[in-house]
């Protein structure tokens, strides 16, 4: 019983470790990340180098290859880009097998000491980052000791011996066995870990520790397989690319290269099978992309054939969001950064809105005032799930400053819809003048076209600001702010010369100045995105 809590306890240890190293180094990444995976292209020896160094990054082939799920279900990548960033993702997790495969448990409770020293000495952002990699990186050593504590016991019982021996003789129960547990516990890294502790207790030779080795990799699919419910089919195509890699490169080394591996491996480090398991892992995972990558195409080809193209897939893959997608939110920087990107694409809406609704004053263009009602319905829906997956992305583990980031968002996000609202108000007002037959005289229409352009800019460099990190575009839209205000003054006051000569019906006047009025609102919601944008220390780039 002792042994079981032992092993349950430093297994429990060790994964936490492996989040809190990974979240560290994800905080330090913070920007670089998302420029990392900005740099996929079409070239898939580049989209595997992204998914080796991604993972490295996170600590986590799962996470990466439900994150490029995610990418695939929300249409912003394609199977040809997702299958190198998948077998990437298989050499980035190798990282964690190599790392714990050493005998450097002593220098854990240092890591631990000056991780934690770190943390209550200093108020700055990167070294509370490397602080935290350090406590996990110790944390995930401390587990290992705790499950190679309770494993020494057993290297003394025949029955564990006699099992062992049935194992390396059985390549498929070997298999099997590897594929449950880290179906399980959802994590390869950690099913890895407790191979190499049986392993360092003298438990577990080369031969049987291949097999199970194997099934890890296969059950590491099965957390991305489980991602894809109530996926598109492009995204549950993603997976199975993921678990055909897995089991062809399982079947090409059982069948063909376990020999030449084993051999390999025992040449490398003869004494020493933790290191022997580690060097497998890393070469099974390597030589599986290079003999597999140049057949990509056909992956890609296999997983479409096993997921079949159906007539309604069209509209499956319609979404209300572009960049957004809850598989996302397992790496929280980039899922941040997307965020501000879908953002951008709902200020696109609105000022589609804005353009449409004041042609529509112009022309009493039914079409035009259509458009920016739909335009508001859609703006309407993209709020409210940009500010669902903000939510989310709040309960996630982020840095201080991504913590601003994303409260920033949340107000940005309102200004934006309220933009929209003012659209919808300006077409309703051009409805009214149709039916009423209303016409504006030619200097009230200059004045609107002058405080529509100037409001409509404003609203643009806002959003350029937002998307750009343009802080000193800021100043500029402040200036034009105080010009909006002095031109509606202005407009006001020749509204009533012209209302008190005659030049200018009553009805007309209300029509022009509710229309001014929701101009000069619109140039306030610019103000307060600039001024949202202000609120980032030290000017940092969204």
């Amino acid at each position: 019983m002792n042994i079981a809590i032992s092993l349950i306890g430093g297994l429990g240890m060790f994964l936490y470790g492996m989040n809190v190293m990974g979240d560290g180094l994800q905080k330090a990444a913070g920007e670089k990340l998302k420029k990392i995976i900005e740099m996929l292209t079409t070239n898939k020896i580049m989209g595997v180098l992204v998914g080796t160094l991604v993972t490295a990054i996170i600590q986590s082939s799962s996470a990466t290859t439900v994150m490029t799920i995610g990418f695939v279900n929300a249409g912003i990548m394609s199977l040809q880009q997702a299958v190198g960033v998948i077998m990437g993702a298989n050499v980035g997790t190798t990282v964690t097998a190599q790392l714990v495969s050493f005998n450097i448990e002593k220098y854990a409770p240092m890591a631990i000491g000056i991780g934690m020293a770190f943390w209550f000495f200093t108020k700055k952002k990167n070294v509370k980052n490397i602080s935290e990699i350090l406590i996990g990186f110790g944390i995930l050593f401390v587990g290992m000791n705790f499950m190679k504590a309770a494993a020494a016991p057993v290297s003394e019982m025949p029955q564990v011996h006699d099992a062992m021996l049935y194992l390396s003789k059985n390549p498929v129960l070997g298999i099997l066995a590897g594929f449950v547990i880290t179906g399980t516990i959802q994590s390869s890294s950690a099913s890895i870990g407790i191979l190499i502790v049986l392993a360092s207790q003298g438990l577990l030779p080369i031969t049987a520790a291949l097999p199970v080795l194997y099934g890890d990799n296969i059950g590491t699919c099965v957390t991305s397989l489980l991602s894809t419910v109530g996926a598109s089919r492009n995204a549950r195509r993603a997976a199975i690319m993921h678990l055909c890699f897995n089991v062809i490169g399982t079947l090409l080394f059982i069948i063909v290269l376990s020999k030449p591996i084993v051999a390999l491996v025992t040449s490398i480090d003869p004494t020493n099978v933790p290191r022997q398991i580690a060097n497998a892992h890393t070469l099974f995972n390597v030589v599986n992309v290079i003999v597999l990558l140049p057949f990509s195409s056909y992956l890609v080809k296999l997983a479409t054939k096993l997921v079949p193209y159906t007539e309604d897939e069209d509209l499956e893959n319609i979404h209300t969001t572009k960049f957004l997608d809850e598989r996302i939110l397992e790496t929280p920087s980039i899922a941040l950064s997307n965020t501000v990107d879908e953002v951008i694409r709902m200020a696109s809406r609105s000022t589609r809105a804005l353009d449409s609704a004041y042609d529509a004053v112009k022309t009493f263009s039914h079409e035009k005032r259509e458009k920016t009602f739909e335009y508001e319905k859609m703006i309407n829906t993209l709020q409210l799930d940009i500010t669902n997956f903000l939510f989310a992305l709040s309960n996630r583990n982020l840095s201080d400053l991504e913590r601003i980031k994303a409260d920033v968002l949340f107000h940005i996000v309102n200004d934006i819809e309220r933009v929209g609202d003012h659209a919808d108000n300006i077409a309703e007002i051009s409805q009214f003048m149709e039916d009423k037959k209303v016409k504006f005289t030619d200097d009230a229409t200059k004045e609107l076209d002058t405080l529509f352009e100037l409001a409509s800019k404003n609203f643009y460099d806002s959003i350029t600001a937002l998307k750009t990190s343009d802080f000193e575009l800021a100043a500029t839209i402040t200036d034009r702010e105080r010009e909006i205000n002095i031109l509606e003054q202005n407009a006001r006051n020749s509204h009533m010369v012209r209302l008190r000569s005659g030049t200018c019906s009553v009805e007309a006047g209300i029509y022009f100045l509710d229309i001014i009025s929701n101009l000069e609102r619109i140039s306030d919601h610019s103000i307060n995105i600039t001024e949202e944008l202000g609120r980032m220390s030290g000017h940092v780039s969204l």
